[in-house]
């Protein structure tokens, strides 16, 4: 065996895959995971788990799956993370565990998100669960949100022994993790509902259905209800827009909006009762990860697909990963672009947008280098649907409705990022709420760590 490289990881073949919704990396078996395993090199000072935001002993599991042992594997990885076969799919681990990999400082790194996707799908497929608490404590905590930042903080703290209820707006728990990732990347029912499950085994209950600063408020949780903390986990829903003329033209939507009717709603499918518009052309304005998941998601419902993104392919922000799948698909880039005007026809509905090429300067304040008009290049693509995908903002329902909760001038809760205990005594926030839009094993580190600050706040109280 070649110990340099990676064992490749089987996939759906592109043309195929462009036309279905299945999963399209295939995931290892057992031979490929424990050849895989044999590659890591057991680090006395792992750098991977500096690396990993919820702090999994990498090497202990990977070692174990070396050996054949998936139970003592997941019961490793369960330690740290509620939501393993989530995080082995949808992680950046090419810029956290990975990237700090000795193994990738002469040849590749450990394939380790794909070694924990491994450990969590043969967990499920032999029955294995996680330990629940021996005792509880008979004290109630609320989490509102069930996303990959609740989900993690109720998992931790129902492991202590609280007593938690998490509390989703929308009629089925996961969050973003079933509203914003496609079933392509994500599968919906095999995947997350089993993570849910496993959290829901730890005794976690969750009410769905229940808006928080509608149905109740935080005050109402605490003083009516008998919570003694409460962590907000509510994500970042609210879309942004470019505030373009033509904005308002029919066949503009916002990625959230796209990707929650298909995800969510299962507008993808031919007999929806909540179908979802059928672009011939298509052009998706951004270049995250979330965009890329609506062009992939347009793409698959037949349309041409362009992503239109102002700066060149080195400063996406998307996952390598994703990209690389977007090119195999037939997705169209183009680069150095800036959206300035859609223009409707004559019955209101989008029929081109106006863009201009960029050419990249000095570096602003991110880091990465500025793009610059280049003048006289205004140029036409013709589309029938245009998506946003600018990145999203908290809701303000929460904080508009729950006295003494800070936020910043980007609306997010202020929170401590070591604790998450916020401005509002017994109140907690961790993930998109605090941050903004971030990635999913960055919210399920800040729901983990607001597990301890509560733990440590109601037991000196």
């Amino acid at each position: 065996m070649d110990m340099i490289k990676k064992v490749p990881v089987r996939e759906q073949d592109p043309e195929v895959r462009s036309h279905n919704f299945d999963e399209v990396c295939m995931g290892y078996n057992r031979e490929e995971a424990e050849l895989e395993a044999s590659r890591c090199l057991n680090c006395r000072r792992p750098r991977c788990v500096v690396g990993c935001p919820v702090n999994i002993n990498i090497p202990s599991f990977i070692m174990k799956i070396k050996d054949g042992d998936i139970a003592g594997a997941y019961d490793t990885i369960s330690e740290s993370s509620s939501l393993p076969a989530i995080c082995g799919r949808v992680c950046p681990q090419e810029t956290q565990c990975e990237g700090l990999c000795v193994r990738g400082i002469k040849g590749e790194a450990v394939s380790i998100g794909k070694l924990e996707r491994y450990v969590a799908d043969t967990a499920k497929a032999m029955g294995i669960k996680p330990h629940s608490a021996a005792r509880r404590n008979g004290r109630k905590v609320a989490v509102i949100g069930s996303g990959p930042a609740g989900l993690s903080c109720a998992g931790d703290l129902a492991k202590m022994g609280y007593d938690v209820t998490i509390f989703e707006a929308l009629h089925r728990a996961g969050g973003v993790l079933v509203y914003g990732i496609p079933e392509f990347r994500l599968p919906k029912n095999a995947v997350v509902d089993k993570e849910i499950e496993n959290v829901k085994a730890l005794g976690v209950k969750i009410e769905t259905d229940v808006v928080i600063g509608k149905s109740t408020t935080i005050d109402a949780l605490m003083k009516e209800d008998g919570f003694e903390a409460v962590f907000i986990g509510s994500g970042a829903g609210l879309p942004k827009f470019m505030n373009i003329p033509g904005e308002q033209a029919l066949g503009v939507f916002s990625a959230n909006e796209y990707l929650t009717r298909s995800n969510l709603m299962g507008a993808f499918s031919e007999n929806s009762r909540t179908p979802i518009m059928r672009a011939k052309r298509a052009v998706i304005v951004g270049g995250g990860n979330v965009a890329m998941d609506a062009a992939r998601t347009a793409l698959r419902l037949g349309a041409e697909t362009h992503i239109v993104y102002r700066r060149s392919e080195e400063e996406l922000p998307a996952r390598a990963e994703e990209v690389h799948h977007a090119k195999e698909e037939g997705i169209i880039f183009n680069l150095l672009t800036n959206p300035v005007r859609i223009n409707a026809d004559e019955n209101g509905w989008v029929k081109s947008v106006t863009c201009l090429r960029m050419e990249l300067g000095e570096p602003d304040a991110s880091g990465r280098r500025r793009p610059v008009e280049v003048p006289g290049s205004e140029f036409d693509i013709a589309c029938d649907c245009v998506i946003m995908s600018l990145g999203t903002s908290p809701n303000p329902l929460i904080s508009s409705t729950t006295k003494g909760l800070d936020i910043n001038r980007w609306k997010c809760i202020e929170a401590d990022e070591n604790s998450g205990q916020t401005s509002k005594k017994g109140v907690f926030a961790g993930g998109d709420a605090v941050t903004g839009a971030a990635t999913v094993i960055l919210a399920m580190g800040a729901g983990r760590a607001a597990a301890k600050g509560i733990d440590e706040y109601l037991s000196a109280n």
